[in-house]
């Protein structure tokens, strides 16, 4: 057996439930949900509306917390941590996209990259920062601020900022939603690249087939279950998939 392969998975799910209670009665938003996420793996998380894709990717990023079952992030589990513990564990091990960019529009592009260095307590380092901004093709908007950039240029700040910490994990919640299909294609290649080139574990909810087909595999979600997969697959395949969901 080879070291690789004692090496845990990036994320596991075990068993993960949701239910929420509402007037109507509980919503069962995750039926037991059992998954790895292997380390260096780029995952599309795909389904129907109310298929529980985002309360996947918040319970797996530690931003919710499951009915049942458990969360292990780089080989420690969630659910004995308290806030002050999740909140260390996602500064330091995980990165967010999301389809709002979520910039500071009074700080410069470098200074939103910088933020999360800064709210861990860490030194910021300037050249890492640079680095993180000239990876994403920014290095000359380092003093932008959002306003004065595109949606795509913001997103990929986002990415930048996302990545210099170098988490393990990257969490993507449709980041490409708002964007042209260019930009959307850039980013896309960032996040690919991320896996391919950095080792990075990325999870991407989308509702777009040409967005899961940059994914190494695309896993579907109906009704709070994983129900089907699909590994390197292009956009016709995993069109084609979403349908049959859908009909």
């Amino acid at each position: 057996m080879t070291t690789t392969a004692l090496r845990p998975a990036a994320v596991a799910l075990d068993g993960i439930t949701r239910t929420y209670s509402s007037r109507a009665g509980d919503v069962h938003a995750l039926r037991g949900v059992t998954h790895a996420f292997s380390r260096g793996s780029f995952t599309a998380i795909m389904g129907p509306s109310g298929s529980g894709k985002s309360t996947l990717l918040q319970v797996a990023a530690g931003l919710d917390r499951p009915t049942r079952g458990e969360v292990v992030i780089g080989g420690l589990p969630l659910g004995p941590m308290n806030q002050t513990g999740l909140t260390k564990l996602r500064r330091t091990a995980m990165g967010f996209v999301f389809q709002s960019y979520n910039l500071l529009d009074a700080l410069t592009a470098y200074e939103n990259v910088a933020l999360p260095a800064r709210l861990a307590g860490q030194r910021v380092d300037r050249a890492a920062v640079l680095g993180a901004l000239q990876r994403v093709g920014l290095e000359d908007k380092a003093k932008r601020r959002p306003p004065e950039l595109s949606g795509g240029q913001q997103q990929r700040v986002a990415i930048a900022r996302a990545l210099h910490l170098r988490p393990e994990v990257l969490f993507a919640d449709e980041p490409t939603g708002a964007l042209d299909r260019a930009s959307g294609r850039q980013v896309l290649e960032l996040l690919r690249a991320a896996a391919d080139e950095h080792g990075r574990t990325v999870v991407m909810v989308t509702h777009d087939p040409l967005a899961a087909s940059y994914a190494h595999s695309t896993l579907f979600l109906a009704d709070g279950l994983v129900v089907g997969r699909l590994d390197r697959a292009d956009a016709t395949s995993i069109a084609a998939a979403m349908s049959e969901l859908e009909s």
